[in-house]
């Protein structure tokens, strides 16, 4: 008997110990469809996780989609859409280049067409300026068609979370999410606070994944701060991703274990509050 407790106290010093329920991951890139859904589904199930859904995109690493690859740019959002269609639990995200003008608004139009509601831009890979009068149509447009903007806030470009800002500011009946909350620029989000004493500036439809830079940041002198700036953006606003293949779900989820965060913060960060910015 004492040698069969022991050996049960052993493995489960040795699985990890989650929090109750399953894990949206909105921060999924699939570059080789049902291949790259299949990998990513045995490292899910491999770290111990279920999931409640996953947002997942065609483009990153070596597919850019910048400007000039139109085609390349359908032809992934198609292979996405059709993933979507084979699974349940997938959340399409689609991309075009603020750039292609005229091109990019017929291919929002076709994508949202297809069900797809959210949208994916990325300044530094694709090569943009999100300060450009043509990225703001574009997105106010996606907000005209029900749909999400994905913008990247890792930080690697200057003036990203000023310039993301202001182009919320400007764009205020369209949801935006922020990828990776500012990496270590998280700190200016603290702004909201500020912000939302003017009249006007509630900042409802803006809300944060902090893909990759939880990692960072649990564990750390900076983990204080961190907390602070998760609650001043506001806990529901605060999704989770893992940045998928070049971060797993798995250390995603045990660097957000780690954080002095109530059961039911973490709750709607792992799951509440994805399903129901999708309505899911």
């Amino acid at each position: 008997m004492l040698r069969t407790l022991a050996l049960t106290l052993c493995l489960l010093a040795a699985s990890p110990v989650w929090s109750a329920g399953p894990v949206f991951d909105v921060h999924v890139h699939l570059r080789e469809g049902e291949t790259s859904l299949q990998q990513y589904r045995d490292d899910v199930r491999a770290a111990g996780l279920q999931l409640s859904g996953v947002g997942a995109m065609w483009f990153g690493g070596p597919h850019q989609a910048r400007v000039g690859q139109l085609a390349e740019v359908r032809a992934g959002n198609d292979r996405i859409i059709a993933l979507a269609a084979a699974h349940a639990d997938v959340v399409p995200i689609a991309t075009v280049h603020p750039y292609e003008g005229d091109a990019a608004m017929a291919e929002l139009a076709r994508v949202a067409a297809a069900g797809v509601r959210v949208l994916k831009l990325h300044a530094h890979t694709q090569g943009f300026d999100v300060s450009d009068s043509r990225v703001e149509a574009l997105v106010r447009r996606a907000g005209e068609l029900d749909m999400t903007v994905l913008l990247d806030n890792a930080n690697i470009l200057p003036g990203d979370s000023e310039k993301l800002f202001n182009l919320v500011v400007r764009v205020p009946k369209t949801r935006f999410i922020l990828a990776h909350i500012g990496g270590l620029n998280f700190r200016f989000w603290n702004v909201l606070a500020l912000a939302r004493t003017a009249d006007g500036f509630g900042f409802e439809n803006l809300y944060f994944d902090i893909s990759a830079t939880v990692l960072v940041v649990a564990g750390s002198p900076m983990e204080a701060e961190f907390l602070w700036t998760l609650r001043n953006v506001g806990i529901d606003h605060v999704l989770l991703g893992s940045d998928y293949p070049q971060i797993g779900l798995g250390a995603t989820v045990e660097a957000l274990e780690r954080l002095a965060l109530t059961d039911e913060e973490k709750a709607k960060i792992r799951s509440a509050n994805a399903l129901r910015l999708f309505g899911r």
